[in-house]
Formats: structure tokens, sequence, C-alpha cells
């Protein structure tokens, strides 16, 4: 299993961005998927979450709740963080996670960077 994120980059407070996260070696509408997020200097957090299987919760921590958006395209294989309104505080490095098989997988990280 391979899971390859995308899509971080620069932005100035107020824009937006759409991370990718492409998987391989598994179908990820079986498996729950997240995002997390990981500031300098602390550690790393969940900020959207979706449960897998035909029944779909999803869930976001409150500092993205409104602004961020988890979804899945299944015919790519891929699921993206769309990111709104971002902020100087939501400058980390993002990682795309699936848990499956038993395990946690781990994208590598896209470095996302909110100037005010």
């Amino acid at each position: 299993v391979q899971l390859q994120a995308s899509g971080g980059g620069l932005v100035q407070a107020g824009g937006s961005l759409r991370l990718s996260c492409a998987a391989s070696g598994l179908t990820l509408g079986n498996f729950a998927f997240a995002w997390f997020r990981q500031a300098p200097g602390k550690e790393r957090e969940g900020v959207a979450y979706s449960s897998g299987g035909g029944r779909t919760t999803i869930l976001y921590s409150d500092s993205v709740k409104g602004r961020f958006s988890i979804s899945r395209d299944d015919a790519g294989n891929t699921v993206y963080l769309q990111m709104n309104s971002l902020k100087p505080e939501d400058t980390a490095v993002y990682y795309c996670n699936v848990r499956a098989y038993g395990r946690d997988y781990w994208g590598k990280g896209t470095q996302v960077t909110v100037s005010s």
C-alpha cells in the first residue's frame, strides 16, 4: 500500500488549496481515511476524517470546521482535502492516512504555508 500526497504550497491568508492523496495497493472506498497535520514544535493532529464503507461518517476538528472539506474520488482512488479561508495557523505539514488491514498507512507529508 502506498499513499502519495500532493497539492501543498504557499498561499496568502484567506486563500484556498486542495490537497490530494492518491492510493495504490488498496481500494480507498473500503476503508476509513483521514488528514492530519503537524506544525513546527507541535504534535500531529487530526483535522478531517471519513469512515469507509457504504454509510459515511465525516468529522472535522473544531479548528477547521466550516473551512475544510474531505472527499474521495472512487474512480481515481484518491482522497482530497479542500482547504478554504486559510489562516496562518493552518501552516503545517499535512499527511494523509488510511487505516486498513489492522494498521495505519501514511503518505509523505506535503507542506502548506499560509502567509499573513
